[in-house]
């Protein structure tokens, strides 16, 4: 009887299916007792979550970046420009 999810690709397998209709694995290349187990996602007993959050999550060392000075610098000019223009031929 084939899984309810093709354990292979994760894809939804029609009941009475022989093979799964997105990447073709059956019983003899996906569809055995540690096929089921395998590639889900599913973290193991040796999983580290605080280990995990501390990648993820940690703060130190991420400095929030704001925008260059040189793009500041181009804006005063186009500022700048634009008011010498408005001026001149306004």
């Amino acid at each position: 009887m084939p899984p309810d999810t093709c354990p292979n690709c994760g894809a939804p397998v029609p009941a009475g299916s022989k093979a799964c209709p997105e990447c073709g694995s059956d019983e003899e290349t996906g569809w055995s007792d540690a096929a089921h187990a395998d590639n889900l996602g599913i973290p193991d007993e040796n999983f580290d979550y605080e280990e995990f959050v501390k990648r993820e999550f940690d703060q130190e060392g991420s400095v929030p970046r704001g925008v260059h000075w040189a793009w500041w610098l181009v804006a005063v000019v186009l500022i700048l420009v634009f008011i010498a223009f408005w001026f001149r031929w306004g």
